[in-house]
C-alpha cells in the first residue's frame, strides 16, 4: 500500500471493498472531530508500544527512531495548529498514523504491529481520562479549602437548621458548610478509586483475541505509568474484556454525577439564601446577572446553571449505561458513542468546580493579597430566622429528660408548651417561668439557658455536633487533611 493510500478511508483497512463509502455514511461514522482531543494520549501510547516492539525485536532500532522522530513532528504540528485533520481518515488514530507514514514511510506502517484500533482506543481513553482525573481531584481539594475558609470565619454564626425545609434546630453556619466539605471529600475519594481502575492497560489485547507477536504488555504498562501503589504493572487480563470494557467510563460518570448532585444541592441552598425571603448571603456581582426588564434584580445564574448542568451529567451516565447494556462481546461500533458524553462530563465537572472555587473563595486582591468577593454572610438575618419556628423545642425536651421525665412524655409536654407559645405569639424562651412550670413543675429558671440559641448550639458538644468547639475541631481536621 502506498503512503497516500492511507488518505483513502475505504483502503485504510483492506482492499476487500468494491466501492467507496458514501459521504453520508462517512460523516455518520466519523469521530475525528470530537476524538481528536485524544491525540496526546494516542501518541504517548503509540510511542510506548513502539519502544516495546523494538525491545522485543519485532521492529528494528531504526524504525523506532523514525517513529519517535515522526511523532515529535506531529506533536509540534498539532500544538501549532497546523496539523490537518481529515474526515476521510475517520478518527484520531488513522489521522496520526497516516501522517506518520507520510513522514517516515514504512516505519510508520510497522507501528500498528500487534495491536488493533480496538485496544488502541481503549488505551487512549484510559490515558486521557486518567490525566483529567488528576486535574479534577485537586479542584475538589480547592473547593473544600474554600468552604473551610468561609466556615472558619463563621463558626459562631447561628442559622436555622432545616428538615423538610422547616425550621428544626439552630446550627452553626460553619457546621452547615462543613457538611459540603464532607460530601466533596467523598467525591475526591471516589475519583481516586475510579482512577485506580481506569489505570489498567488494554493495549496488547489487539482486536479481541490477543496477538501472535511476543508482546511485553507489562513493559508498556510500566512505561505508561499504569502501575499500582507498589509499582506493579496493571494489565487487563482478558483480551475480550480489555477491548470492550467501558466500566471505567461509567464509573467516572457516576462519580461525576454524584459530585454534580452535591454541587446542585449547594446551589439550591445558595439560591434560597440569596433570595429576599431569606437574605442569608450575597455572592459577588460577577457571578450574577441582571434582568432585561426588572432593574432591581440580581439573579444567581451560576448556581442555577450548575443545578441545570447536573441533569446533563446525570443524563450522560444514563446514556453510557444504556449504550453498554445490550452489547455482546467484544468490541462494537456502538462504543464510538462513549466519547462525547464522557468528554462533556469531564468538561462540565471541571468548569463547574473551577467557578465554584472562585465563587466560594473569592479572588486575591492584587494590592493586598487578601481574598475578596466570594460569599458574604448576613449573620443577623440568619440568627433572626433561627428564632422562628421554635428551634429550641428539642432542647426543652432534653432538659425535661435530664429532670427524669421519659423522652416520649417530655416530647408531649413540649408540644403543649409550643402550642402555648403559638397562642401568645412568642418564642419558647419568651414564655414566663410560671407558664413553663405549668407544663412540668421540675422546670426551673436554668431552662432559659437551654432555650437560647447560643445555649442550644453549645449543648451539642459531641463528635460531629454543631457546638463551636466541635466545629473548630472539624476545621482543624480538614486543614490538616487538605494541607
Amino acid at each position: 500500500m502506498s503512503t497516500n493510500q492511507l488518505d483513502k478511508k475505504s483502503e485504510a483497512w483492506s482492499a476487500l471493498f468494491s466501492e467507496p463509502m458514501s459521504e453520508l455514511v462517512k460523516r455518520y461514522t466519523a469521530s475525528v472531530f470530537f476524538d481528536k482531543r485524544l491525540w496526546q494520549a494516542d501518541i504517548t501510547g503509540s510511542l510506548a508500544h513502539a519502544e516495546m516492539l523494538a525491545a522485543q525485536g519485532i521492529i528494528g532500532a531504526a524504525d523506532l527512531a523514525s517513529i519517535q522522530q515522526g511523532m515529535a513532528q506531529i506533536t509540534s504540528e498539532i500544538e501549532a495548529g497546523s496539523f490537518e485533520w481529515k474526515l476521510d481518515l475517520e478518527d484520531v488514530h488513522l489521522n496520526i498514523e497516516a501522517r506518520l507514514t507520510q513522514l517516515v514511510g514504512d516505519a510508520g506502517k510497522r507501528l500498528h504491529t500487534g495491536r488493533s484500533r480496538n485496544d488502541q482506543v481503549a488505551t487512549d481513553v484510559r490515558l486521557w481520562l486518567r490525566s483529567e482525573i488528576d486535574l479534577i481531584i485537586p479542584l475538589l481539594g480547592e473547593l473544600q479549602v474554600a468552604l473551610v475558609e468561609v466556615a472558619e470565619k463563621n463558626v459562631e454564626v447561628i442559622m436555622p437548621g432545616f428538615t423538610h425545609l422547616q425550621v428544626a434546630q439552630p446550627v452553626s453556619f460553619a457546621h452547615h458548610l462543613l457538611a459540603y466539605v464532607e460530601m466533596f471529600s467523598r467525591d475526591a475519594e471516589r475519583m481516586v478509586d475510579v482512577r485506580r481502575r481506569t489505570n489498567r492497560l488494554p493495549l496488547g489485547s489487539a482486536a479481541l483475541a490477543g496477538t501472535t507477536y511476543p508482546l511485553d504488555r507489562e513493559r508498556v504498562a510500566r512505561k505508561l505509568g499504569m502501575v499500582d501503589e507498589r509499582g506493579e504493572p496493571q494489565v487487563c487480563q482478558n483480551s475480550l474484556d480489555g477491548v470492550s470494557d467501558r466500566d471505567f467510563a461509567i464509573e467516572f460518570t457516576a462519580a461525576a454525577s454524584l459530585c454534580m448532585v452535591h454541587i446542585s444541592r449547594f446551589s439550591e441552598e445558595l439560591i434560597l439564601w440569596m433570595s429576599q425571603n431569606f437574605g442569608f448571603v450575597k455572592i459577588a456581582d460577577r457571578f450574577t446577572t441582571g434582568s432585561s426588564i426588572m432593574p432591581q434584580k440580581k439573579n444567581p445564574d451560576v448556581p442555577e446553571l450548575a443545578r441545570g448542568k447536573t441533569g446533563r451529567v446525570v443524563g450522560h451516565l444514563m446514556g453510557l449505561i444504556t449504550l453498554m447494556k445490550g452489547q455482546p462481546l467484544a468490541y462494537n461500533k456502538d462504543n464510538q458513542e462513549d466519547k462525547e458524553p464522557l468528554f462533556d462530563t469531564v468538561d462540565t465537572l471541571k468548569d463547574t468546580l473551577r467557578i465554584f472555587v472562585e465563587m466560594v473563595g473569592g479572588q486575591p486582591n492584587p494590592a493586598t493579597g487578601a481574598k475578596e468577593g466570594g460569599i458574604t454572610v448576613n449573620a443577623v438575618a440568619m440568627e433572626e430566622a433561627a428564632k422562628k419556628g421554635y428551634a429550641t423545642a428539642t432542647d426543652l425536651a432534653d432538659y425535661l429528660v435530664k429532670k427524669g421525665l421519659p423522652f416520649r412524655d417530655a416530647h408531649e409536654t413540649v408540644a403543649h408548651a409550643v402550642k402555648a407559645a403559638v397562642t401568645h405569639n412568642c418564642d419558647l424562651s419568651e414564655l414566663p417561668l410560671s407558664v413553663l412550670q405549668g407544663f412540668n413543675a421540675s422546670i426551673d429558671k436554668d431552662v432559659y439557658e437551654c432555650l437560647s440559641l447560643r445555649g442550644s448550639l453549645n449543648a451539642r458538644n459531641t463528635l460531629g455536633g454543631t457546638a463551636p468547639a466541635q466545629v473548630r475541631a472539624q476545621i482543624a481536621r480538614h486543614r490538616a487533611r487538605l494541607g
